[in-house]
């Protein structure tokens, strides 16, 4: 489990944008593609554990962990000598034409941790995106039906089907249309948003926005027999990281088997660790029908069964559960002491702080939130916004309590000078 801190805290030693970075930033508004949106000009040359330096020499803790996704830090010793190894072995073969050891390894790996019962079948994929696309292409091809349901809040990618699926941002289909037809975006349980009562509330609204899919859809919209099957993230992570309750994902199961649908289960973000178990959904006991996940090059296979190693020799399924449970207690309390705190929720070291105008109405405070991701860069830590107002807190997960203070501290001084400001 981590113990050790690489530095005391970020240490920024120029101005932000330091010359350095100034020099970069002018090329890529030359040279690189507009579509490319950057939240604040961090410019990195290199990354050890939690801590990212960039080309100025400013040291940042990264409390993105690109987007969720560096599990094991930042060039873990024993990830990196196993791409070098692999790199001075074999590159490059097509796994759909040729065989290699690897690939093999790496699925009986998998088959191992997955989230349903076996016998199992890997698919690998290059990004999150292109997994997507194949789990949709499969659903249709196995239940031969067209339609597909979905959830507004979803991030699913951005190719064409996974952007059919996706409804995060109303820009990221803008004049892309038409999409892919036979897709239902339908209400997430998001809880905050959802009521205003206790537990037994929340979970009568998230019971009613599953219900809801039998209540109405399929009498109104849907023959239940010409669904393919229904994508739901167990955590949204551009939605906000919003938690879907575990009766709603159970409800979401019942439904799926009474009408032969598939339950496909998207855990770019929230697999592999995160949320304090292998999978999200293992907190709901539900068993997905589809899983997918790594690409299928032997470079890529060498990183994964490494940090497959790393992530069970250092014991960060319960490092995370146990950090993330106490870095929610630390923040327990923002609601009551800053006006523009909404929500504080998470599993794991998956955390969002929901930024509001006004407490009472709920209004989205994404020019509040955008001002304090970017204060807390100004002094050393890297968050990501997500959903329409909402800090995201993502580390990788070998952060150490220290390195999990420091952060918050910084960002708790953030969200107290925008509050008073607001």
């Amino acid at each position: 489990m981590p113990t050790k801190t690489l530095i005391a805290g970020p240490k920024i030693k120029t101005a932000l944008p330091g010359p350095n970075a100034k020099r970069v930033l002018a090329g890529d508004d030359k040279y690189i593609s507009p579509s490319y949106t950057r939240s604040y000009p961090l410019v990195a040359k290199s990354g050890r554990g939690v801590v990212v330096t960039d080309v100025d020499g400013n040291e940042f803790f990264d409390f993105s962990a690109g987007i969720a996704v560096t599990s094991t830090g930042h060039c873990h010793p024993e990830v990196v000598a196993a791409i070098q190894k692999q790199a001075g072995e074999l590159i490059h073969m097509s796994g759909t034409d040729f065989y290699y050891e690897n690939m093999v390894q790496l699925a009986e790996r998998l088959s191992k941790i997955a989230p349903m019962p076996g016998p199992h079948k890997i698919y690998y994929g290059n990004s999150g995106t292109e997994a997507i696309e194949a789990a949709l292409k499969l659903a249709r091809y196995h239940t031969k039906r067209q339609n597909v349901i979905a959830f507004f809040g979803a991030f699913h990618g951005r190719t064409m089907g996974a952007l059919s699926l996706t409804a995060s941002k109303p820009q990221q289909k803008r004049r892309f249309a038409p999409l892919v037809p036979g897709v239902t975006h339908i209400r997430y349980p998001d809880v905050y948003r959802g009521c205003s009562g206790g537990p037994q509330d929340a979970e009568a609204f998230a019971m009613g926005c599953a219900r809801f899919i039998e209540d109405k859809l399929f009498k109104t919209t849907l023959a239940p027999e010409e669904v393919a099957a229904i994508f739901v993230e167990p955590v949204q992570g551009e939605g906000g990281y919003v938690i879907a309750p575990t009766p709603f994902m159970q409800e979401l199961r019942r439904i799926c088997d009474r009408h032969g649908i598939l339950l496909v289960v998207d855990e770019v973000q929230s697999g592999v660790g995160r949320t304090g178990k292998w999978w999200a959904v293992e907190h709901t006991g539900v068993e997905p029908a589809h899983a997918s996940t790594f690409g299928g090059n032997p470079v890529c296979i060498a990183a994964a069964l490494a940090t497959l190693d790393v992530i069970e020799r250092e014991g960060l399924l319960a490092h995370s559960a146990e950090l993330g449970s106490y870095m929610l207690k630390r923040m327990a309390d923002w609601p009551a002491k800053y006006r523009i705190v909404g929500d504080v929720r998470g599993r794991g070291l998956m955390i969002g702080v929901e930024i509001v105008k006004d407490q009472k109405t709920k209004e989205y405070g994404a020019e509040l939130r955008d001002r304090i991701v970017q204060r807390a860069f100004e002094h050393g830590i890297l968050f990501l916004g997500c959903g329409p107002s909402t800090v995201r807190i993502s580390p990788p997960l070998v952060v150490t309590r220290d390195e999990a203070d420091a952060a918050i501290d910084i960002l708790e001084e953030s969200i107290e000078t925008v509050s008073k400001g607001a």
